[in-house]
Formats: C-alpha cells, structure tokens, sequence
C-alpha cells in the first residue's frame, strides 16, 4: 500500500506542475523517468558476492556483456563504472573499500571516490564490518545524506545462523561508534528477492526524491511480483504525464491526427516498457539461465504482443483504435481526469491514456506470469 500512495505522491506533484502550467517541469520528469539517470555506489573489498550484488543489480549475470568482474579492471584504489546495457544511462559505481589507517579521514575518502555524485551508496561487508567505513557513513549523515545503507552481503555457504551472527556483530560496531539507529541489511546477492533486499529497496525509495526514486524502480530488473507491480504504478503515472503534455500541445485536436503525433513518446514509454518489465528475448533468457528454466517456456507466458516486441504499427492501431472508443466516453468523466488546461484537447489526452495504460497493464500481467514461473511462485 506504501508503494502505491507513493506513486499517487508523484502523480499529485505531476499535477500540481500541470495546474501551474509549469510543462517543463512535467517535460524534464518524463524524461527522466525515461532515461533512468540514477548513479548507485556498491562500496567495500572486492570479490564475488560484490560482484554479483552489482551484477544482480543490472540483472546479469558473471560473463554477461557488461558485467562487473570479481576483480575490476582498474587499480583496486580506484572506482570503476558499470552502465545498464538496457538502461544506459543507470550506473552502477564499485567503490574501494575504505583503508584501515589510523587516523582516519572520512572526507578524503569521500573526496578521492566522488561521493558527492551518487544518489545512494551501499556500504557492503561479507566478514567483519570496518570500523573506518562507519566514519564514511557518519560523515555523509552530517552532510544530510540519508540514502546511505549498511549491506551485508552473504556467501551461497554461508548459513543463517552464521549470518545472523554476523549482522549482531556489525550493529554492535555501528553501536559503538554512536549510529543512533543502526540497522544492517542481509543480502544474498545471487538472489536479490530474498532477505532483506526486497526492505533495502523500499527504504531507498524512501529516501530518495519521487522522480529519482520511480526513476531507479524502472531500471531494476524485475525481481519479484511486487516489484512488477510497483513498476506498473511508476508507469500509469508517467503515462498520465505523457497524455497530459500530449493535451496541451494539441489545441485543437482533429480526429486521428493525435494518434500520429503522440506515437513517438508512446513507443518510447511502452519500449521502455519492455525493457523494465525484463519481457524482452534476451532479459527473458537470461532469466531463464540464473533460475534453470526452459527459456522457450517462460518466453510462451506473453501473450500481449508488445510484450515481444514494440512496433510502431502495433502502437499506432492502439492510439487510433483508442481514439475512435474516446468519442463515446462520457465528457465528464474525462474532464475529471484531466488537468485544466488540456481539457479542450479531451480526445487527444482520453486516447493516449487509455491506449497506453491498457498496454501496461497486458505487458505487466505478462511479467506476473513470467517471474512467478521462474521463482518457482505459487507452487
């Protein structure tokens, strides 16, 4: 319930900007909704939980083009940068681990790794939690940066109890150095839907600005049910954002001429879509390899066609189809749904809304269906 007030939040600032004919607030977000800037920090040693952590993160896996090795191609002193293959412009940074030495000076750490450029940073251990790298984390909360989070991240032998063990011993260093509310997150990097990842997650979109915070959703891979769902909200708002710019362009709108104009942004949307829902071929195989499942199998669940693939053709049929429904839409309920100053352009604005929202919903009940089969959900 959290996640959809959430979305209403922004939905209500998207508005609101409307409402004051602030356009170019509402243009800036949907196009960062769309390109998903959001740079994330993965500090701590080097290994292979990291590693994969970073990789889950981008929905890969080690030997995926673009993945982040165990060891990084650079000196281990310095950071080295991991861009979304599908979402490019989403960055994952492997920061070193903080030195031992004593004293220590958090800010030149902080300084030489840049961190004032990342809009959350993970602060990973696997063994005993470095008293320096608590300096880090008290540093940024002295400069008001709440997105800061404490992850430790467990080996496939590792087991429960030790980890637990483990997670006692980190909050006692947290503890000790005066971290009013210390709090420790247990992650299984090779499967980012169990634990405490799925918490991490919600807490970090807490933390985060509403734009930046549905940019970052959009990017993740879609990793569980609710994760699915959450995305579906994130983009009924931006599809709410888009068919309201598309109203106030359209002044006077001619029957089926909105449909060619809007079709551009529709495509984007709904290939962003695609992507973010992880429906297409190569997200769907590559899921199908990390959970042993039959690709062709998970690959049958979509049955919306977009799900497979966006065309222009396909999205042009659907706003003209949905154009030709919005002429018997009642006037009222559409101008209720609208912002004042799209209500003259009411076909253009009812037709991209329902084309697109209508296509979400048929693309996300395809995700349902593909990550419950791969998760092995409802068995």
């Amino acid at each position: 319930m959290a996640d959809v007030f959430r979305s209403l939040n922004l939905l209500e600032t998207l508005k609101e900007s409307i409402d004051h004919n602030k356009l170019s607030d509402v243009k800036d977000a949907v196009e960062d909704l769309l390109i998903s800037r959001t740079n994330l920090a993965v500090m701590g040693d080097h290994g292979d939980e990291k590693a994969t952590f970073i990789n889950s993160l981008h929905g890969l896996s080690s030997g995926d083009d673009g993945a982040a090795p165990s060891q990084p191609p650079v000196s281990p002193e310095e950071v080295a940068g991991y861009p979304n293959p599908k979402h490019p412009d989403f960055r994952l940074w492997d920061l070193p681990p903080v030195p031992p030495t004593s004293p220590f000076e958090p800010e030149g750490y902080m300084d030489r790794v840049k961190f004032a450029r990342y809009n959350a940073v993970f602060i990973t251990f696997n063994q005993a939690l470095p008293p320096n790298s608590v300096q880090v984390f008290l540093e940024a909360r002295s400069q008001h940066r709440q997105a800061v989070y404490f992850v430790l991240l467990a080996s496939a032998k590792s087991t429960e109890k030790h980890l637990e063990e483990k997670r006692r011993a980190g909050l006692e260093v947290l503890t000790s150095q005066g971290v009013a509310t210390p709090k420790v997150y247990l992650v299984r990097p090779s499967a980012l839907e169990k634990f405490d990842f799925p918490g991490l997650l919600e807490d970090l979109e807490g933390d985060l600005p509403d734009i930046r915070a549905h940019a970052l959703l959009l990017a993740l891979p879609a990793l569980t049910s609710s994760l699915v769902a959450r995305k579906k909200e994130a983009f009924n708002a931006l599809v709410w954002a888009a068919a309201s710019l598309s109203g106030g362009v359209s002044a006077i709108p001619v029957p089926f001429v909105a449909s060619m104009v809007d079709c551009g942004v529709a495509v984007r949307i709904l290939s962003k879509a695609q992507l973010s829902l992880c429906l297409d071929d190569g997200s769907v195989e590559r899921l199908a390899r990390q959970r042993g499942a039959e690709p062709s199998r998970l690959k049958g669940l979509r049955t919306c066609v977009l799900s497979a693939g966006v065309t222009k053709g396909e999205v042009k049929a659907r706003l003209a189809a949905a154009e030709r429904d919005s002429a018997t839409v009642s006037s009222k309920l559409v101008e209720m749904a609208m912002p004042r100053h799209a209500r003259p352009a009411g076909r253009s604005f009812a037709a991209m809304l329902q084309a697109l929202n209508a296509a979400i919903d048929e693309m996300a009940a395809d995700a349902q269906k593909i990550v419950a089969a791969a998760l092995g959900e409802g068995k």
